[in-house]
């Protein structure tokens, strides 16, 4: 009997004290898969680094070299699921761990898909940055017109009032009939909406991509609505027509349903010596033509 209770107290023992070769193997086991856990969350801590430069050089010289809007980060770092979705994970000795390794990868799927899908968007605006270029209004569209601008953007005295008003464009004299071109390919479209009265005849260029180009005061159009145009077309004849007191082309650039300085398109005609001449001359407080 006493040999009986012995054994039973051996036994004790050693299941409480001692572990079986079987269960030291699954400790060992245990130990290697958080080691690897450890060494998972390290390296996914380094692809999130080089996926961060990715994400910035994407928001900050991809999208900005085509004019494209950067992703918002609460569009890149949007969460998956709901509370429940690692739920299955908990109650487990490591369940911290493996849940805390989850949640990283998930997110890093989810920040590759929508960088995948921004590369898209780039790959496309880069096979139609060459038609974009074409399109930008980024001439002077009267030859020689450089030296021609006798009125800026900006506030100017108006020519009738007598008052500064806000000129939204630049003026460039020219004799009566001197030709007009596009400054960049579009598609000829009726003034209306914006655009306001006193223009006389006038031409109205939508380019795409956000741009529009205005020419005012014209004495003679030769394009019509629906047409489409390239960038040094013939399209008119400077005049005198509408609200202007003398011939002269009033031209305006306009962005996203705003005016915008036109001087600033006008980098294809000029050299850094004809580009300052320009701004100087285009800057004076003066009397507009229109």
């Amino acid at each position: 009997m006493s040999g009986m209770v012995f054994a039973v107290v051996v036994l004790v023992i050693a299941y409480n004290f001692f572990s079986s070769p079987k269960e030291r193997m699954l400790e060992r086991e245990i130990d290697q898969y958080k080691q690897q856990y450890e060494l998972l969350s390290e390296r996914m801590t380094r692809v999130d680094a080089v996926l961060k430069d990715m994400e910035n050089r994407d928001d900050n010289i991809y999208r900005v070299i085509f004019e494209a809007e950067p992703i918002p980060s609460t569009v890149r770092s949007a969460s998956y699921g709901g509370a429940d979705r690692y739920a299955k994970l908990e109650g487990y000795d490591n369940s911290k761990l493996i849940i805390e390794i989850t949640k990283k990868l998930d997110l890093l799927s989810r920040r590759l898909y929508v960088q995948s899908k921004s590369y898209d968007e780039v790959l496309e605006l880069a096979k139609n940055k060459t038609q974009m270029m074409a399109s930008i209004p980024a001439i002077i569209p009267i030859k020689g017109g450089a030296d021609k601008i006798c009125c800026g953007f900006g506030y100017r005295l108006h020519p009738i009032y007598k008052t500064l008003q806000m000129h939204p464009g630049v003026d460039i004299t020219s004799p009566r009939g001197t030709p007009i071109y596009a400054t960049g390919d579009g598609v000829v479209q009726s003034p209306a909406g914006n655009y306001l009265t006193g223009y006389g005849i006038c031409v109205v260029i939508n380019h795409g991509y956000g741009y529009e180009s205005l020419y005012g005061h014209m004495s003679r159009k030769v394009v019509s609505e629906g047409q489409k145009v390239k960038r040094g077309e013939l399209i008119g004849y400077v005049g005198s027509t509408g609200m202007a007191t003398g011939p002269h082309l009033h031209y305006e650039v306009w962005k996203s349903g705003s005016r915008v300085n036109p001087v600033n398109y006008f980098y294809n005609d000029l050299t850094p010596a004809e580009w300052q001449k320009v701004i100087e001359a285009s800057s004076k407080i003066t009397q507009s033509l229109s």
